[in-house]
């Protein structure tokens, strides 16, 4: 049996026993993904935050899952005032599927949605020693042939805890449509 990747409807022929999807989320999937954080370095949110994201932010969220299980995920929205802008609050991918390009397929996947039609830019917040994000956003601007505008966003001592760094600002695009 081949392994294949779901994407848009379209398929494409991974590692032989492999067979990973991306989705939209759903309210299930949400307590899943908040495990997968638990296991990693991400900041941990509630279950909650994950469950709320899955049920009302769907169309911005994608998870990946290798036979039904979550192995990686982003949750974003697209903030009222900023129409042209999708928000990436976090993405997570297990550690099993490191190194195998899966954000930057989730990525994708999220700014190709029919809900992401009029988004132009895509923006995070990455804190400065978080190389691998700073990293793979630096190179989805430019495999999507665009620039990553680097700037403070929340110093340090807007944080309520000595234990959370600065936030920076990664603005790409703009993208061509």
């Amino acid at each position: 049996m081949k392994g294949v990747v779901t994407i848009n409807n379209q398929t494409a022929t991974l590692n032989p026993t492999e067979a990973l999807t991306l989705e939209k989320p759903s309210a299930k999937d949400g307590s899943a993904m908040w495990e997968l954080v638990n296991k990693s370095s991400l900041d941990q949110n509630s279950a909650y935050k994950y469950i709320m994201m899955c049920e009302y932010f769907a169309e911005t969220c994608v998870v990946a899952k290798e036979d039904d299980q979550v192995v990686g995920f982003v949750t974003a929205f697209i903030p009222p005032e900023r129409q042209d802008v999708v928000f990436v609050w976090q993405i997570g991918v297990d550690s099993s599927q490191r190194g195998k390009g899966l954000a930057s397929k989730i990525l994708n996947e999220l700014i190709e949605r029919d809900a992401c039609r009029d988004v132009r830019y895509l923006e995070a917040t990455v804190t400065p020693s978080n190389e691998a994000s700073q990293a793979l956003f630096k190179k989805f601007a430019r495999e999507h042939d665009t620039t990553c505008e680097v700037s403070e966003c929340f110093p340090e001592e807007l944080f309520p805890s000595d234990e959370h760094e600065a936030e920076l600002s990664f603005l790409i695009g703009p993208f061509d449509k």
